[in-house]
């Protein structure tokens, strides 16, 4: 049996946040954020993890970025930072019926902060891999994850969070996540 605290394939969803062509070149860091992004998306397809994903003002911030937007079915558009204050988010989270949600993307301090609290607040377990996760000062990134830690959401990383979800070596999935991080 394992720990509640652990995620897997079968109880995780994640929520891709505003990783939009005219935002991610101003994020400290940006192009780490996108390759752990990146990262995050490979693993979930080929372990069968649903992909929820959000674009705030995608006329004025552009669309999702094309490597990222190639593992999501369709972006839904938002006003309200939090992704979670959208009904089509609330929707089909619901839908899908799990319990954890994984939460990369940007800004850490508006977009994601906010959404992993509404998340909490409606009784989702919440995870944040900080290396997929970026502002446009570090600062403020530290200090959402300072916050977010302090208010129950688990920090961990993109990799922590694949062999989470992978579980066990010696199977067909663990071949293709064992060769996808040897190339990340």
């Amino acid at each position: 049996m394992r720990s509640p605290q652990l995620m897997s394939a079968g109880d995780t969803a994640i929520l891709l946040v505003d990783v939009q062509e005219k935002l991610l070149p101003l994020i400290d860091r940006g192009d780490g954020v996108r390759q752990r992004c990146r990262y995050l998306l490979q693993a979930a397809r080929i372990l069968n993890i649903p992909v929820v994903a959000t674009e705030q003002y995608p006329k004025g911030l552009g669309s999702t970025i094309p490597e990222l937007a190639e593992f999501i079915a369709s972006p839904f558009e938002k006003l309200t930072f939090s992704s979670y204050g959208i009904q089509e988010v609330r929707t089909k989270l619901g839908e899908l019926g799990s319990p954890k949600v994984l939460l990369c993307g940007i800004e850490a301090h508006v977009c994601v902060q906010q959404t992993a609290f509404d998340l909490m607040a409606d009784g989702f377990r919440v995870y944040l891999p900080i290396d997929a996760t970026g502002s446009r000062r570090a600062s403020d990134k530290e200090v959402a994850i300072d916050r977010m830690r302090g208010s129950g959401i688990t920090i961990t990383t993109a990799e922590a969070a694949v062999f989470e979800w992978t579980e066990r070596a010696g199977t067909p999935e663990f071949k293709e996540i064992s060769r996808l991080v040897k190339e990340n």
